[in-house]
């Protein structure tokens, strides 16, 4: 009896030893299609809220970390988009904290002279049919910032037209757009303040303890 259990013991031993392995090299032959997978995802992403002919680096290598509060809470990333050695514009994760379902979560590309260059949603809890006109695959709202300029902090048309601004208000469904057109508004400024800045920024990756 002894025996026998000793070499079923064995056997699980020998299985789960292969099973672990196996899943280890499977691991590690995904990985690498999955981390150029997400690359390429965040590659066609920058390419909709800043055109390409803008600059001519690698805009997923110039990856800067930022704490900012025109931005949203907690860390945020930018990555900076150079025309030689001249920084010509930025790309921001952003944060409109006060969506009608919580927070939205933002990609605004911008120059740093108040200029909107695109914007999308990266993530959203609105309601279906409602909010969710935000997406572009429901509606090319979001597509109406690129080109639009901030004249300061003050600017009255950096709003939704109920209340004054040149941004449509989706029916039923208020909250939602002027919590984005905020937040853009938001993220343009700070854009602007950014050039001093960016010689001190801690890249992606660095410890920011």
């Amino acid at each position: 009896m002894l025996k026998t259990i000793q070499k079923h013991g064995t056997t699980l031993a020998v299985f789960a030893a292969l099973t672990t392995g196996l899943t280890a090299m499977v691991n590690a032959l995904t990985k690498t299609t999955i981390d150029n997978q997400a690359l390429l995802q965040q590659k066609q992403l920058f390419d909709q809220v800043l055109p390409a002919e803008l600059y001519d680096n690698d805009l997923q290598q110039s990856c800067f970390v930022v704490s900012a509060p025109a931005l949203g809470a907690g860390e945020k990333q930018l990555w900076v988009a150079r025309k030689g050695e001249t920084p010509v514009a930025v790309v921001m994760q952003a944060t409109a904290p006060d969506g009608y379902s919580g927070a939205i979560q933002l990609l605004v590309g911008a120059d740093f002279h108040g200029k909107v260059l695109g914007t999308r949603v990266t993530e959203h809890h609105e309601t279906p049919g409602l909010g969710d006109k935000i997406e572009t695959r429901i509606s090319d709202w979001i597509t109406h910032f690129a080109g639009k300029v901030i004249q300061g902090s003050d600017d009255a048309t950096w709003a939704v037209k109920k209340d004054g601004g040149q941004f449509d208000q989706f029916t039923g469904a208020t909250i939602t757009p002027r919590a984005v057109v905020n937040a853009v508004k938001r993220a343009g400024l700070y854009a602007q303040t950014l050039p001093p800045q960016l010689a001190a920024l801690p890249s992606c990756g660095e410890s920011h303890e």
